[in-house]
């Protein structure tokens, strides 16, 4: 192809949210795309053309089936597939899966650990591919932790965040994380890679605060600093008050650690010069809608 895609991508996960923005910016770069999904129904309902297969990823034979023909699979499942993807993947096929930074985490749970299964896997296996690890991603249609998060701070007249919210988050909007895919897929990659991909720069929590209150015209509110302690058994009242999104105490405990990273490596390897938090909730702000509750994630 003249911009160095593909001909076509397998992408697994297709219909959910990177899958879906991934497989809209490579049929509109005149790629082919086979949704590797487990429902019919639900790829039908992105609107996106392209041939669907069934396959779940803890059924081998039919996922085989479904990559049998591949030479570039992404896959945008959680990254504790990664194995399984590997063993069903044809020998010769380039690889991108996503992973995340919650692998650098101190609190690991059952996501982190997956992750990190997932990059041993890539990495042991000598397979020709790359996993990509993202910060906190936010734009993605259907994606609601920014938009719960202005929801809050409707609601609150203070902030309280554990350590006054000091501690550092990078987010990446979807649209850099789709570049990013994009330029693994242009790439022939000789052996197992890994690479953080994050936005422009680190901010600290109650500036991320500020800047998705003053996206959605409110007031920047003033930040309480709360011992963690104390939020942890707070946070379960979240699960029982109406109108508020879900916290839990694992998400309490992340705020607590910096989650900052160099992006040299993504600029290098990829050529993404990502867009700024103000540039990426500018463009979310107008779709405000009413809120569902649902978990943070952090």
């Amino acid at each position: 192809m003249s911009d160095g895609l593909p001909a076509r991508v397998h992408v697994i996960g297709a219909s959910g949210r990177s899958g879906a923005a991934l497989s809209r910016a490579l049929l509109a770069a005149g790629a082919g795309v086979v949704a590797v999904v487990r429902s019919r129904e639900r790829w039908q309902r992105t609107g996106l053309a392209g041939d669907a297969r069934l396959a779940d990823l803890e059924e081998p034979a039919a996922l085989a089936v479904a990559l049998s023909d591949a030479t570039h699979i992404v896959c945008t499942a959680h990254a504790r597939n990664a194995e399984r993807v590997i063993a069903a993947a044809p020998a010769f096929a380039q690889l991108v899966f996503l992973g995340s930074t919650r692998k650098f985490t101190r609190w690991p749970d059952a996501h982190c650990n997956g992750v990190l299964a997932g990059e041993r896997a890539l990495l042991r296996s000598r397979r020709c591919g790359i996993m990509l690890h993202p910060t906190m991603i936010y734009g993605a249609d259907g994606e609601n932790n920014i938009r719960r998060l202005a929801s809050l701070l409707r609601r609150l007249p203070a902030v309280p965040l554990p350590g006054g919210g000091r501690a550092l988050v990078q987010p990446i909007n979807q649209s850099d994380l789709t570049r990013a895919i994009l330029a693994c897929l242009r790439r022939e990659w000789i052996g197992p890679h890994s690479l953080v991909v994050a936005g422009p720069e680190p901010i600290s929590y109650r500036e991320f605060a500020a800047a998705i209150a003053r996206a959605w015209g409110l007031r920047p509110r003033p930040v309480l600093a709360v011992p963690a302690a104390l939020l942890i058994p707070l946070s379960m009242l979240t699960m029982a008050l109406p109108g508020l999104p879900t916290i839990g105490p694992a998400e309490i405990r992340r705020l607590l650690e910096d989650k900052a990273f160099d992006i040299g490596p993504m600029r290098d390897l990829l050529g993404i010069e990502p867009i700024s938090l103000e540039q990426g909730l500018a463009a979310m702000a107008p779709t405000a809608r009413p809120q569902r509750r649902g978990r943070l994630a952090c």
